[in-house]
């Protein structure tokens, strides 16, 4: 039974520190696009990925979030935002440690992104773009669902 005591850790998630790993902002159609009204089409895209960097549980997450605004066929502004951070993660296992730095890194992670993208949109001279927030469990579950499919049907296609 003091086997079983010292094998069970107690849970820890931390954060270590937050960063921006990598930033960039381009607006190829100005000064055109603000002689027109501004009305653009965005599209968001957004992806998450995690690797242990040491032995010791300190994990770095990056969230990878790719802003496109375009007006007509200019693209009025792109903006992409790596924001990162190293999280400490003891005493989980398995699926418990993937499930935390597919959901709640990302969770602590989006707001300096989304600030970071109102920040560049606003130096950039064009209004702030306001992010609505990322239900990243819905986010972590629905890739376990398309990797599940993607290994059933290509089990089923091989036999």
């Amino acid at each position: 039974m003091a086997e079983e005591q010292a094998a069970k850790q107690p849970q820890q998630f931390t954060v270590q520190r937050i960063y921006t790993k990598d930033l960039s902002f381009e607006s190829p159609a100005t000064p055109e696009v603000f002689k027109k009204q501004w009305q653009p089409k965005i599209t968001v895209d957004l992806n998450t990925k995690s690797e242990a960097i040491d032995q010791e549980g300190n994990f770095e997450v990056v969230l990878s979030i790719t802003i496109t605004a375009r007006m007509d066929e200019a693209t009025a502004f792109l903006i992409e935002v790596q924001q990162a951070g190293i999280f400490y993660i003891k005493g989980f296992e398995g699926e418990e440690t993937r499930r935390i730095l597919g959901t709640a890194a990302p969770n602590i992670l989006f707001p300096y992104a989304r600030e970071t993208i109102d920040t560049l949109c606003v130096k950039g001279a064009f209004p702030a773009i306001m992010l609505a927030p990322v239900n990243f469990d819905a986010v972590y579950q629905q890739a376990l669902t398309q990797a599940q499919s993607a290994s059933n049907g290509g089990a089923a296609a091989t036999h």
